[in-house]
C-alpha cells in the first residue's frame, strides 16, 4: 500500500499530508508539560520527584521484568527458522556494506549518552556500587564495569531490534508507509487505518520527543561542563539554554537550506572524532591494563547477566529503589523511549538484510564497539583512582556526572587540544541527532511520508528543544530521568503488541515458504522422472526369481506360506520374468500379489 492510499484511509489527514489525529494529541500532551514546566518550574521539579518515587515502587519490576522479555525474544529469532527471511524483496540486497551498515548503527543508538556516560558511569558504579555489591576494590571494579556493559550493551540494543525488525518487516517486505502502526497490522488487521493507529503513532511520537530531548539535554550538560573545564563559561542553566538554542539554529539552517550531503559529512565525522577520541585516551593511558581489562569485562558481563537482568534490589529498600530509579530502570526506559527514534533509522538502512543479519548484527556489533568505548574511557578513570594519582572524584567522594570527562582528557599528554575535540564532538552529535529526530518525528505525523515537508522538521526541531529547555530548567538531570522513565511505559504496551505481530507475521511467512518448497519440489520430480516419481511400470525384462506372495490382512486367518517357482528350469538357466504386476482379490482378508512368469498362463 503506497503512501498516498494511506493518506485516503479516513479523515485523519489533511491537505499538507499532516496526520491531525497524531499531531495534534501528541503536540497538546507535549505543550502541556512545557508550559507546566517552565511556568511553575518548582512545582514541576516536585511534581518529577514524586512520580519518579511512585513510577519507580509501582513499576521498577515490570521495568526490568520487560526489558529481559526483549532480550530473550530476540535471541529466539537469531536461532529460529524465520532468519532466512529477507527484509524487503527475496532477490533484494544490502544497500550498504557490512562497514558502512555497522558505523550507522552505532552511530544511531548511541550518540551524545555514549560521550556523556563513558566515564562517568563506570566510576559511579565504582565509587558507589549498587546495594548489596561489596568487596575488595577490584572486585568492586571488575563489577562497575560489567554493570556498566549490562546497562549499554544487549540490553539496549535488544529494544531496538524488537522496534527496527517489525519496522523494516512492514515498510521493506509488505511496501507500507514508514510508521509505528503498520508494525502491528498483523495483530490489528485493519484498525491499525483508524484510531488504534492514531493513538499508537501519537505514542511514538511523544516517547520518541522525550527520548531526544533526554539525550540532547545529557549533551548540553556535558557541554557547558566542557566549556567550564576551558575557563570559557561556567556551568549555569542560561549557558546551557543558550548551548541548546544555537545549535538548534544550526539545526533548523541545515533543514531549511536541505544541506543533505552536509550532514552525511557531520555523521561520518562523528564517527571519526569518536574513533580518534578512544585511540588517543588507549594510548596515552595505561594501553596494556585497558585491553585485559576490556577481555576480562565482557566475562564478568557474562557470568553475570542472568543476576544483573532481574535484578530490581528487592531487598535493599529505599535505597535499592533510589539506585534503581538512577541508573537500571532509567536506562530500560531511556532504551524504549528512544527506540522510535532509532528503530526507524535502523530500519531505513537495513533493507535486503535478511532477519538473521539483522538481529546479530544489530545485537553484537555496536554492543562490542560500546563495550570497547566503556573499557578505555571508564576503565582509564578507574585505573587512575586503584593505580594513579586519582583526582577524579569531587571533595565529598562523589562523580562529577558532567565533568569526568574532560577531568580524564585534562589528565592525560595533549588532554587541552582533546578536550576541544571532545566538545565539538558533543555539539556534532546533537546537530546530527536534533537532524535525525525531527525528520522521523515528521514522518511519524504525517502517516510515513518519507520526505514531510520543510516546515514540519522545523516544528519538530523547535519543539524538541523547547522541552529540552523545560526539562533543564525544572529539574536538570532528575527531570531528564524521570521524562525517559514514565514516556517508556504506554509505548513499551505497543513494542509488546511489536513482539507478537512480528512471531505471527514470521511465522505466516514461513509456512508460505514451506508450502511453496514442497510444492517446487513435487513439481519438479513431476517434470523430471513422471507423475508416479519413478515408480511406474517398465517394459525392461528383468532375469530374477519367479515370486508368488500372500499377504493377509489379518493374522491368524488361512495359509500364509508363500508359494514359490523352481530356482531353474529343466536347463538350469533362470527363468525371465515380467515385470507387469496384477492383483487377485482372495476374499476379504487376504489379497495375493503375483509377478508372474512368462512360462504362466494368462
Amino acid at each position: 500500500m503506497a503512501v498516498k492510499d494511506v493518506k485516503r484511509v479516513g479523515d485523519h489527514m489533511s491537505r499538507a499530508g499532516l496526520a491531525k489525529a497524531v499531531f495534534v494529541p501528541a503536540a497538546v500532551i507535549i505543550f502541556t508539560f512545557v508550559a507546566f514546566a517552565l511556568i511553575w518550574p518548582t512545582g514541576a521539579a516536585a511534581a518529577f520527584d514524586a512520580i519518579n518515587d511512585s513510577v519507580i515502587a509501582a513499576f521498577g519490576w515490570y521495568y526490568v521484568l520487560i526489558a529481559a522479555v526483549f532480550v530473550v525474544f530476540v535471541l529466539y529469532l537469531g536461532f529460529s527458522q524465520y532468519g532466512d527471511i529477507v527484509l524487503g524483496k527475496d532477490d533484494d540486497r544490502p544497500a550498504f556494506s557490512n562497514f558502512s551498515w555497522y558505523g550507522l548503527l552505532f552511530a544511531a543508538g548511541m550518540g551524545i549518552g555514549l560521550v556523556f556516560y563513558g566515564v562517568s558511569e563506570p566510576l559511579s558504579h565504582f565509587t558507589s556500587p549498587p546495594p548489596g555489591v561489596e568487596g575488595a576494590p577490584d572486585y568492586l571494579a571488575e563489577q562497575a564495569m560489567a554493570r556498566t556493559f549490562l546497562h549499554w550493551g544487549l540490553h539496549a540494543w535488544a529494544i531496538y531490534i524488537v522496534v527496527g525488525l517489525a519496522v523494516a518487516y512492514a515498510v521493506h517486505r509488505r511496501g507500507r508507509p514508514v510508521s509505528i502502526r503498520w508494525t502491528l497490522e498483523p495483530l490489528l488487521g485493519d484498525r491499525v487505518k483508524g484510531r488504534w493507529g492514531d493513538v499508537i503513532d501519537a505514542a511514538a511520537v511523544v516517547g520518541t520527543l522525550f527520548g531526544l530531548a533526554t539525550s540532547l539535554g545529557f549533551g548540553v550538560l556535558q557541554l557547558s561542563s566542557g566549556l567550564d573545564s576551558t575557563g570559557i563559561a561556567d556551568p549555569t542553566v542560561s549557558t546551557q539554554v543558550w548551548l541548546i538554542v544555537g545549535i538548534t539554529c544550526v539545526t533548523i539552517f541545515s533543514l531549511v537550506t536541505g544541506v543533505q550531503k552536509g550532514m552525511k559529512w557531520l555523521s561520518s565525522t562523528n564517527l571519526v572524532l569518536s574513533g580518534a577520541i578512544l585511540i588517543f585516551v588507549l594510548v596515552m593511558g595505561p594501553t596494556e591494563f585497558l585491553l585485559s581489562e576490556f577481555v576480562q569485562s565482557i566475562g564478568a558481563y557474562l557470568s553475570g547477566f542472568i543476576s544483573m537482568a532481574f535484578d530490581t534490589s528487592a531487598f535493599a529498600g529505599e535505597a535499592g529503589r533510589e539506585w534503581q530509579s538512577s541508573w537500571s530502570t532509567f536506562y530500560w526506559g531511556w532504551w524504549i523511549s528512544w527506540a522510535p527514534f532509532v528503530g526507524v533509522f535502523i530500519a531505513r538502512v537495513s533493507k535486503g538484510r535478511t532477519v538473521r543479519e539483522f538481529v546479530w548484527g544489530v545485537l553484537l556489533v555496536p554492543a562490542s564497539l560500546t563495550f570497547l568505548w566503556f573499557s578505555v574511557l571508564g576503565g582509564s578513570a578507574i585505573y587512575r583512582e586503584l593505580y594513579g594519582e586519582g583526582g577524579m572524584l569531587n571533595a565529598d567522594g562523589s562523580v562529577d556526572v558532567e565533568g569526568s570527562f574532560f577531568t580524564l582528557l585534562e589528565g592525560l599528554p595533549g588532554g587541552k587540544i582533546a578536550i576541544f575535540g571532545a566538545m565539538i564532538l558533543i555539539a556534532l552529535f546533537f546537530v546530527t541527532s536534533s537532524d535525525s529526530g525531527a525528520l522521523v518525528l515528521s514522518m511519524l505525523s504525517t502517516g510515513g511520508d518519507e520526505e514531510p515537508v520543510s516546515w514540519i522538521r522545523v516544528f519538530w526541531a523547535t519543539t524538541t528543544a523547547t522541552v529540552a529547555i523545560a526539562l533543564m530548567v525544572s529539574g536538570g538531570l532528575t527531570a531528564l530521568q524521570t521524562a525517559a522513565i514514565l514516556t517508556a511505559l504506554p509505548f513499551s504496551i505497543v513494542m509488546i503488541g511489536m513482539m507478537i505481530s512480528t512471531l505471527t507475521a514470521l511465522a505466516h511467512e514461513h509456512r508460505r515458504q514451506k508450502t511453496a518448497s514442497r510444492e517446487e519440489f513435487v513439481a519438479g520430480i513431476i517434470t523430471k522422472m513422471g507423475d508416479q516419481f519413478g515408480l511406474e511400470p517398465t517394459t525392461t525384462e528383468i532375469d530374477m526369481r519367479a515370486t508368488r506372495i500372500r499377504w493377509r490382512r489379518r493374522s491368524g486367518l488361512g495359509d500364509t506360506a508363500a508359494s514359490a517357482a523352481p530356482l531353474s528350469d529343466e536347463t538350469g538357466e533362470m527363468p525371465t520374468v515380467r515385470p507387469s504386476v496384477t492383483y487377485r482379490e482372495l476374499g476379504t482378508d487376504e489379497v495375493e500379489t503375483v509377478i508372474p512368469n512368462e512360462d504362466d498362463e494368462d
